[in-house]
């Protein structure tokens, strides 16, 4: 049997490169990804942001498929190969210094972006850049300056970074850097990747704004984050620590502003709560950030006054957490101007509860209004429709006890009897 001869050189190259292609070539699909959604509402928003993540987690390539599908020019830069000249600019002598100065000459990639009036700018490999290097960004991220020169308002800017365990002779960010971004943890899903290989990839979509909501969202924004730090004046500015947290989200006057900021755009374009959460921990960081989020609960809570003034209308919040709280505000009202007819509208409300949710979040609120009571109040029937809820609520909760306190006890003396033992 003899051998097929072999095709040219050439013509090899050809049919390897044309496989190349078939393989590169994919299609994308709207998809709900929400760590792609929130960093395309910061790139919206036009604060830097820093993807944090493993090597080969696919950051590179996210950044990729979101220019291409925002239409915008990418231009990628690794910190780490860099002089600090190369951000901060490079002295140039005139004819006449002594007159007209020594002008700061920017790199070819910075001309290239003014050029072209907009672009997006991806600092790559960040945490393996030089302390030197990270001093020179900071004007580059915070005030968009290269050198003397001013990058248009049209370019956006996103760094990527390993953390320093698994960085090539990695550091640690400078606080004043950190500071400036809004910093996403990226990870990989394993339904995204898996679709992603075979061909299509989730699609990135700038946010849905609309207009109408505009006054609205930023008077929210500005009142919830002003309300927050009022009552919490010592998250105005807290420096972390540890040189590993200062290297990454912590609050300060400029990361409140973007945290702010964040909250109006995310309104506006009515984001889930999951991807608000992943921006405003990624401005302020994860305890500030949780903070400002059961604010915002606390802010959707109804008037316990309104609901005390018409209680067969009332509208609560239909997650539990919620709706316990706002009873617990009625109850409260009431104590602050204890009234007969407002401790009977108090019961009226947990009637109304009962009839649109679930029974179990009214012990309590049950039990705090009942201690209430004056000597001269008569009891209202709408106690009547509540006993045996509340009744029933705390026998279940006697036996839970009963029967954890059985099993606990089974345990221990199970741990006590001598082994090789059979009964």
């Amino acid at each position: 049997m003899t051998s097929p001869a072999l095709l040219p050189t050439d013509n090899q190259l050809s049919i390897a490169d044309d496989l190349l292609t078939r393989l590169r070539t994919t299609t994308t699909e709207p998809r709900p990804d929400e760590q792609l959604e929130a960093l395309t509402l910061a790139v919206a928003a036009d604060l830097p942001v820093l993807l944090w993540g493993e090597p080969g987690i696919g950051k590179t390539a996210a950044l990729t498929q979101l220019a291409a599908t925002l239409d915008l020019p990418l231009t990628t830069v690794i910190a780490s190969v860099h002089e600090p000249s190369d951000f901060s600019g490079l002295p140039i002598v005139g004819d006449d210094p002594a007159v007209r100065g020594v002008p700061m000459a920017p790199p070819q990639w910075a001309v290239e972006l003014v050029r072209a009036g907009r672009g997006l700018l991806f600092l790559d490999e960040l945490s393996t850049a030089t302390p030197a290097v990270q001093a020179a960004l900071l004007r580059v991220v915070l005030e968009r300056r290269v050198g003397a020169l001013q990058l248009p308002p049209g370019v956006r800017i996103v760094a990527a970074a390993n953390p320093r365990a698994s960085a090539a002779d990695g550091w640690e960010l400078s606080p004043p850097l950190a500071n400036r971004f809004v910093h996403l943890h990226w990870v990989h899903d394993r339904d995204v990747v898996v679709r992603g290989l075979g061909g299509i990839w989730p699609r990135a979509q700038l946010p849905r704004l609309v207009s109408e909501r505009l006054p609205e969202a930023v008077a929210f924004a500005r009142r919830a984050v002003c309300g927050f730090l009022e009552v919490r004046p010592t998250l105005i500015h807290r420096l972390p620590t540890t040189e590993a947290r200062r290297g990454s989200a912590w609050p300060s006057p400029r990361s409140w502003e973007a945290a702010l900021t964040l909250l109006a755009f995310g309104t506006a374009a009515s984001v889930s709560r999951e991807v608000l959460a992943l921006l405003v921990r990624g401005a302020v960081g994860d305890g500030p950030g949780l903070e400002l989020l059961a604010h915002l609960d606390r802010m959707d809570l109804p008037d316990p006054e309104s609901l005390l003034a018409d209680p067969p209308l009332a509208e609560l919040p239909a997650r539990g957490d919620l709706r316990q709280a706002a009873l617990e505000a009625v109850v409260a009202a009431v104590g602050a101007r204890p009234e007969r007819e407002r401790w009977e509208a108090g019961w009226a409300v947990l009637v109304r509860a009962l009839e649109t949710g679930a029974p179990d979040l009214l012990v309590g609120p049950a039990t705090a209004l009942a201690a209430l009571r004056r000597d001269d109040w008569e009891v209202p029937e709408a106690v009547e429709r509540l006993a045996g809820v509340v009744g029933l609520a705390r026998r279940a909760d006697r036996s839970v006890e009963r029967v954890a306190a059985a099993a606990g006890s089974g345990r221990t003396t199970g741990a006590h009897r001598p082994t090789g033992t059979h009964r």
